[in-house]
């Protein structure tokens, strides 16, 4: 693992890379009391060439010091950290799982407020550390397999002006009671809505995308827009939109979408794809919904047609360097 301290009188302590151990922390630390805690997700990829590349690693970089502005926790230098996370994959190299098996090597940075004093006021000590793990597909069901979402609009993940746009612990905590109930229901994941409307936003830990035709009979690429505090900016999504954009067969549009306009879709057979997106299970296709005591079945494109499948072949060669690209960081 890796690991830097930081305090409030000294600054930023010396990096370290060691054996991954136990914390040993105050029971008044912050992280436990008020929540000061965040936390970044990539892969590392061995390539179709042996060589171990990792995502626009970048784009988490900045992710994370914006949560951690958000949550007041000190700043850092993206850079400097990319390069401590870069060493630690070298000397984990072994861990990365060969090309062909359809794993990965995951990466989980986390930065915690450590100061042990009870009193809500930010923390004067921190600790950055980062550890690492060979992961297969997401879900048990394997890769680019249809995924069924309970939809009840009793329940909200994040809200505009809070923190739904930062990678922060606290909001996944809230998440894991609903997350039960629908696996109790017979559902992978919760699709979450927001307002009097039931809009969409993400789909448990992931951005949201539906493929339609729409009222002028163009086939269009639909994601939610990235309003403040409600949806996480993914660097999947990212990826996905750019990835589109550059073959411009179809409209794409960041708008809201609520459930009506889902149910119209279908009923009206111009429902084409609905899938997920991000670092976990890169493109998630969804087959059912559950909303309102309703089973609305989501209806998928043969193979060579579908928008989610030519999607998650060009991430995966991306990241595999079966196609050359600048987004893949070579280790």
């Amino acid at each position: 693992m890796f690991e830097v301290n930081w305090t409030h009188d000294k600054g930023w302590g010396r990096p370290l890379i060691c054996p991954i151990h136990n914390l040993s922390l105050h029971p008044s630390a912050k992280v436990f009391h008020y929540a000061q805690e965040l936390f970044e997700g990539l892969k590392a990829f061995r390539g179709v060439d042996g060589n171990i590349r990792i995502f626009r690693p970048d784009m988490n970089m900045k992710r994370m010091r914006a949560s951690a502005e958000r949550i007041n926790l000190p700043d850092f230098d993206g850079n400097e950290l990319l390069e401590c996370l870069k060493k630690l994959i070298q000397i984990d190299a072994d861990w990365v799982p060969p090309y062909g098996s359809g794993a990965s090597l995951y990466i989980r940075p986390t930065y915690i407020g450590t100061e042990p004093a009870l009193g809500v006021h930010s923390s004067k000590d921190a600790m950055l550390y980062i550890i690492c793990g060979p992961v297969g597909p997401y879900f048990p069901t394997g890769a680019m397999k249809p995924v069924s979402l309970l939809a009840d609009p009793r329940f909200v993940r994040a809200w505009p002006g809070g923190v739904g746009d930062k990678k922060l612990g606290v909001n996944y905590g809230p998440q894991l009671a609903v997350q039960q109930l629908a696996e109790k229901m017979g559902h992978q994941q919760v699709l979450w809505l927001f307002g009097d409307d039931h809009q969409l936003t993400e789909v448990g830990a992931m951005n949201v995308f539906v493929y339609l035709v729409n009222d002028r009979g163009e086939r269009e690429l639909v994601t939610p827009p990235l309003q403040s505090g409600l949806i996480l900016p993914g660097v999947t999504r990212l990826s996905l939109i750019q990835l589109a954009q550059q073959w411009s067969e179809f409209k794409i549009t960041e708008r809201a979408i609520n459930m009506q306009e889902i149910r119209q879709l279908v009923k009206e057979k111009r429902l084409l794809e609905m899938f997920g997106a991000g670092t976990a299970c890169s493109v998630c296709p969804i087959g059912r919904i559950h909303y309102k005591n309703e089973d609305i079945i989501v209806p998928g494109l043969p193979e060579q047609e579908s928008l989610q499948l030519r999607l998650y072949k060009t991430l995966q060669d991306i990241q595999y360097g079966i196609v050359p690209h600048d987004w893949s960081v070579i280790i």
